[in-house]
């Protein structure tokens, strides 16, 4: 990549978090990393976390896991959509598309910026949910060692599954002028991603919600919550489809008209 083109991606992104400021993306952003917290920390509770403070295999911090996995995939799909679809309908109501293009950013070029701006933003997400697990499992008294291991593989897993659905939003927003349908399909996106454990392997690698089942890390056989494989490598094949597959529509969408 040459100088000038450089500083050309830097400028979109630069100009993509000035309209952030505008756009209440921030706020947007703010309800998901709590969001995640508040329903991990509950469900964790509620399902007893304190009466197993003291289990020396490891129950506690599968339980707070699989609350986390669980909260991410109720909340992430409907607010990622949110802050996809408020990013990109400032450009199809103000005519930002044509705009940018006169300037000599194409559509294309600007959706990769909106995800680079964006994704800056989610990919630290996982860091503090995963630093929430910790906090919750020392506060309540967990006597297990951390599982910092299976920890990072689930805080990368969801930076890696949160990313492509955020990608997948900002296309189908670039797309659509009217966004009651990306944001109908955030709500879809909820229900993939919960039921996404309960599907075969093979459907967890169809989209980017049911990728959410890849990264299970425990569930309950019979009264044990026990550990499950999580699928990292699987995922990070499909996040190098999914890669490709932007940058091939994004470059498609810079030999469009606007």
């Amino acid at each position: 990549m040459s100088v000038s083109a450089e500083a050309a991606v830097v400028r979109a992104v630069r100009n993509e978090y000035a309209k952030m400021r505008h756009l209440r993306i921030g706020l947007v952003a703010a309800l998901l990393v709590l969001g995640v917290c508040a329903l991990t920390v509950v469900t964790a509770m509620n399902s007893g976390l304190a009466r197993h403070r003291l289990d020396d295999d490891g129950y506690g911090w599968r339980l707070l896991m699989v609350s986390l996995h669980g909260a991410v995939t109720l909340a992430a799909p409907l607010l990622l959509a949110v802050m996809a679809s408020r990013q990109v309908e400032v450009e199809h109501s103000g005519r930002g598309w044509m705009a940018s293009a006169t300037a000599g950013t194409t559509p294309g070029r600007l959706c990769r910026a909106k995800l680079l701006a964006l994704g800056s933003i989610i990919s630290p997400m996982p860091v503090a949910w995963g630093a929430l697990v910790l906090v919750v499992g020392r506060a309540v008294g967990l006597t297990a060692p951390v599982p910092a291991a299976r920890l990072l593989t689930l805080a990368v897993g969801l930076a890696v599954v949160d990313l492509a659905v955020l990608g997948t939003q900002l296309l189908i927003s670039a797309r659509t002028e009217n966004q009651l349908g990306p944001l109908a399909l955030g709500l879809i996106g909820i229900l993939l991603s919960v039921f996404s454990q309960a599907m075969p392997l093979w459907m967890r690698h169809l989209s980017p919600w049911t990728a959410f089942g890849l990264m299970v890390p425990a569930d309950f056989v019979g009264t044990d919550l026990v550990d499950l494989h999580m699928y990292l490598v699987n995922l990070a094949v499909l996040a190098g489809i999914g890669a490709a597959l932007f940058v091939l529509v994004t470059t498609h969408l810079d030999r469009l008209e606007v």
